[in-house]
């Protein structure tokens, strides 16, 4: 097993650790656009995929909807960094990335994104004519909604948004189709997204209202961007009760639905308006948690019908 490379005060890569040929800039690439963090989009894909093929989907359709997802993902996270590496520099908190520190140059990431768009549009492709259809759509949303923060505080929402695509992209994948079902589990992640990344963002109060940007905390004030998150993880549960109810779902659903609500009552008791220290592992830990467990109750409800 190879070492794994260091981390510096900031969480990052050590770029002491690694050498500046390509297999050294790999795991700076991969810390830098967060990739682990794949884990929150990619059991909502797969529960699109679960309820759309009506249990366990074919192994071409599982092969191509994760290549799909990852490589868009990829795109995505990528841009992001790119087109913020200015602001990044200039916030005491992400300060320490790769491209602000010059762990990593942009073409360093421009590369990678630009092999992941061929790779996306080539996994749309292999799934059909929708899915390929929609791909350009999709990437230049992930590519253009980094932009956001710069006009609108509706950014934090517009993040939202771009996580749930997934399950209405994965039932794409499957059927060649879009229903209500994948658009209500969307619905549901792009609510409980858009109520993280708001809460996620009040570290940042401060810097952006004095480089001029633009988010809920900014526009609303840091108390009443905390009840935007909690009215956001209500719908968000409404959203997905509905979809049990109207799907008929099996009782391992509501199990699991139970322990998401369980799940986002904790995240909310971690930090208060007047304290957001405790925003960082926990919280992300907490979104894998809800992720996994809304994913694993739908495929275990659809199995057992």
């Amino acid at each position: 097993m190879g070492r794994v490379p260091n981390l510096n005060a900031n969480g990052c890569l050590d770029p002491t650790t690694a050498s500046r040929s390509l297999a050294g800039k790999a795991p700076l690439f991969l810390d830098a656009i967060k990739f682990r963090e794949s884990i929150f989009s990619l059991p909502f894909a797969y529960a699109g995929m679960v309820l759309a093929a009506k249990g366990t989907p074919s192994i071409n359709e599982f092969l191509w909807i994760t290549i799909a997802m990852v490589s868009a993902r990829t795109v995505g996270m990528s841009a992001n960094r790119i087109l913020d590496r200015d602001i990044d520099a200039l916030n005491p908190r992400t300060a320490g990335r790769h491209l602000p520190t010059g762990m990593l140059r942009v073409v360093d990431l421009a590369a990678p994104a630009l092999v992941s768009l061929a790779v996306f549009f080539f996994a749309a492709a292999m799934l059909n004519t929708l899915a390929l259809a929609l791909a350009p759509v999709a990437a230049v949303y992930l590519v253009v909604y980094p932009y956001a923060k710069r006009c609108t505080w509706a950014a934090n929402l517009m993040l939202g948004g771009a996580l749930g695509m997934a399950p209405s992209a994965a039932w794409i994948g499957v059927t060649g189709s879009l229903d209500w079902q994948p658009v209500l589990l969307s619905l549901s992640v792009a609510l409980w997204a858009s109520s993280f990344d708001i809460l996620y963002h009040t570290q940042d109060h401060q810097f952006y209202v004095e480089q001029g940007l633009h988010s809920v905390a900014h526009r609303f004030g840091i108390a009443a961007a905390f009840w935007w998150t909690r009215v956001l993880d209500t719908l968000a549960l409404a959203s997905l009760l509905a979809l049990g109810v109207l799907m008929g779902l099996a009782w391992p659903y509501y199990l699991g639905w139970s322990g998401a609500a369980a799940l986002l009552i904790y995240r909310h008791r971690l930090v208060k308006p007047s304290d957001v220290s405790s925003i960082g592992a926990a919280f992300f830990r907490i979104n894998a948690y809800v992720s996994l467990t809304v994913s694993a109750a739908i495929l275990a409800a659809v199995l057992i019908q």
